[in-house]
Formats: C-alpha cells, structure tokens, sequence
C-alpha cells in the first residue's frame, strides 16, 4: 500500500501547487489512507524539530537558513504547516514515490500539541523548545497539561533537547528524558532586566517540589535566573549564552562576536540564542549565523511593515499576554505620533476565550504619542472596552469590518501599527499587500 498512498498524495500535492495553493491537505489524505504514513519514508538525515508558545517559526526558519547558508540540502515546512498533517504534507513533498528522502537536513516546526505524536513516529535527532506560556487555553488546555504531555513524549528520546535555561518551564523537560543529552541556550542580565516581575508570571513554582521560586532577574514574564531555595532546581550552567546586550540595536556578544537580531527586542535575541545552540551542536560557523540574522526574511506578520502615500505600517501578529507584550514594547520605542489599530477575533485558530487582553500591558502605547486607536475584528468591542478601562486619553474608534478599519487608518497619514490574531493575520495582510501594490 505504500507506493500507492505516495503516489495518490503526491499527485494532489503537485496538483495544489501548480494551481498555486498548498497547505496540509495532501497530508491529511495521506493519513486517513495509512496512519503509520511517517514509517513510509526513509531518511539518514538529521531532523530537527521546533516548538514552544512563543518564536518557533522564527526560530526553525533561521535555523534552516543556516543550514542552507552551510550549503546543505535542507527540508523544512516554512510557511507553518506544523500540525501532523503539515509534517506528514512536507515528507511527502521531499520524498520520492520509494518514500526515500534525499536531503542533508530536516528543519520542522511543530506544534506544542503535536509534540508527541511526531516524537513517536518520526527519527527527531534535536528538539528545540524555546518556551512555554499560557496561550490559548480553550485550544492547548492549561501549560501544566501542555507540558506534562511532551515530559511523556520524551522520556525514550536519546537526540538532544536544545532548551531556554531561562525558562524554569522547558529546563524541567530534561528531568523527564534520562536518555537526552542537552544543550542550554540563554541571555544574561542586560538593560531590560529587572529585579521583580513587570508581568504575569507563569513560572511561580518549583515543578520538582513545588515550592515558591525566587529570582535574581527577570528578562521578561517568567524568563530569567531563578532557583528554589528547597531544593536543587535552578537556572542550570548554559553552554550558549548572549552577553553585553543592547536592545536598542538588538545586538549581543557570544564567545566575543557580535551579533544583531533580525528584530531589535530581547524575545528576538533568544530565538537567535536557540539558533547559535544549534549552530554549536551541529558544528556549523558562527560567522553564518549574523548573516543569517541580518538578512533571513521574517515570516509574515512578524514586524512586517507596509508603505502606503509616504507613510509605514508595520503589522504584527499577537495570540497570547507574553507575544503581545513583546510586540507593545517595541512599538513604545517610537515616541513619534502614530496610530495603532487592532484586530480582534475569537475563531477556534485565535482562541474563543479573549480575556487573555486583560493580562497583555496595553498601557505601554497608550500614551499621548498614540493619537487614536481603531479597534476591529469579531471581538472589537471588548478591545475597545479593554482600551477604555486603560484610561487612554486619546480617541477610541470601533469598526469590526478589518478593510473597512484599515480604510480608515490610512485616512489619517500618520506611521500606524496593526496586531492582529491568528485569523486575523491573513486577510489584513492580503488587503495591506494589496494596498501596497496599486499605489506602486
């Protein structure tokens, strides 16, 4: 039955692609056909896999750039297909019709609760977490569940786990693969850390003996260098770590060469810490990794900016408090006049439960630089409301209809910022590339 099920799937693939579509649905078919797809392909490369709440397509895109730039053959599922039936679509692309994959290296991003159906049935030499938050709880449960499942998914794994050092959520991932040897990635005090958390923390408690963590920093939310006094549990010794930061430039030091992050926040400079770790471990040049910095295309709506009649638009995509916040800390960093507009919606993809909002710093921008605010989507009332209850002084203005909200903006020739969620995201940047093209 295999060559069969590859065939038929292949088929449909170079189908959708010619008529200019792709997406999963090859994979999907392939696994309503055969669900052990996945022991159809044969593979000797290395395959490393991505994931975490917060820069996992950043993060996997940058590595396989890296790759690529190391002039080896690479298969990775840029656009973000990461649930099993993307990972099963991109083995299907690669594969021949004997299900041999020829290739020096597989870069995939993974969904978190994919995670353990593609550590049981793929050959993962490397897995890559960069963090673990609350997001999207009607969807991923809560993180203790989250977490507890790819602790299970684990505990045969004898690849390697690249994990943050900073986030006492992901180093805990070790404790539960005695097998896995380790490689952990973080960033030093620097200009953005303080002493007491700025933001909900989601990393109160020891999860080896659940007593109350204290911290000498916090980089942000629940990262930084924390230990529990009752126990050995601390920020471990880490094998790759960011110095002598900047924020302002985005730049860092690692073993006395400078770095810059493609985006200038320290959330861009740990994905780049992720990247280096895997630099390290598979021996590939440092010097590879700044150019990759420098110049690897960020994925849409990732601080994508947009011209229209002399004026910038920079879109971002938001989805949880931490994501958000990261997001507002830079567009703080503009102190000129501007406008922000943003797109609410609760669809499955986005999250039906939307009071995440209340928990996102919202205040950072609302300051008297920020002329007005438009708020759109399925959900713009409650951001209009959660604006309001923010005592932000300027206007507030309420269009559900996201063309419409995004007419308006342009009305006004002033730089704007738009975040939009998950299902959001695309069709505002569809409209914005196409504002973007006629006034070419």
């Amino acid at each position: 039955m295999k060559i069969p099920v590859l065939l038929l799937t292949k088929a449909i693939s170079f189908i959708l692609r010619r008529m200019g579509r792709g997406g999963s649905f090859p994979g999907q078919i392939a696994l309503k056909l055969n669900q052990n797809i996945f022991d159809c392909f044969r593979y000797t490369c290395p395959i490393i896999v991505v994931t975490g709440t917060n820069g996992k397509t950043s993060t996997s895109n940058m590595i396989a750039d890296l790759f690529t730039a190391s002039d080896q053959k690479i298969i990775n599922n840029r656009k973000g297909d990461n649930l099993k039936e993307g990972i099963a679509t991109a083995f299907i692309n690669a594969a021949s019709i004997s299900g041999k994959i020829d290739a020096d290296a597989m870069v995939l991003e993974v969904d978190e609760l994919n995670i353990p159906y593609i550590m049981k049935h793929v050959k993962v030499s490397a897995l890559v977490l960069t963090n673990f938050f609350r997001d999207q709880l009607d969807r991923s449960q809560e993180m203790e569940q989250l977490i507890q499942k790819i602790e299970a998914a684990v505990k045969d794994f004898k690849g390697t786990l690249v994990l943050n050092g900073n986030d006492p959520n992901v180093v805990r991932v070790k404790d539960h693969a005695p097998n896995a040897s380790v490689l952990y990635f973080g960033v030093e005090r620097c200009e953005a850390s303080s002493s007491t958390p700025q933001e909900a923390s989601e990393g109160k408690f020891c999860p080896r003996c659940n007593h109350m963590l204290t911290y000498s920093f916090y980089q942000y939310s629940h990262i930084g260098m924390f230990q529990c006094t009752n126990c050995e549990y601390c920020t471990p010794k880490l094998d790759v770590c960011g110095e002598d930061i900047t924020i302002e430039q985005g730049s860092f030091r690692y073993e006395n060469a400078l770095f810059h992050a493609p985006i200038a926040s320290l959330y861009t400079i740990y994905n780049c810490m992720a990247v280096i770790a895997v630099a390290k471990l598979y021996q590939l040049p440092y010097d590879l990794c700044e150019r990759i910095f420098l110049h690897t295309k960020q994925p849409a709506g990732r601080n994508e900016t947009f011209a229209w009649q002399g004026n910038d638009y920079t879109l971002n995509l938001v989805k949880n408090p931490t994501g958000a916040n990261e997001v507002l800390k830079t567009i703080e960093l503009d102190k000129d006049e501007k406008a922000l507009m943003i797109v609410l919606n609760d669809n499955a993809q986005d999250g039906t439960d939307v009071s995440w909002i209340y928990d996102a710093q919202f205040e950072r921008v609302l300051q008297l630089s920020t002329q007005r605010i438009i708020c759109s989507g399925t959900r713009a009332y409650d951001m209009a409301l959660r604006i309001k209850y923010a005592d932000y002084p300027g206007e507030i203005i309420v269009i559900e209809d996201p063309k419409k909200a995004l007419d308006t903006l342009y009305d006004y020739h002033i730089r704007s910022y738009i975040i939009a969620t998950y299902t959001a995201l695309a069709p505002v940047r569809a409209l914005m590339r196409k504002d973007e093209a006629h006034a070419a």
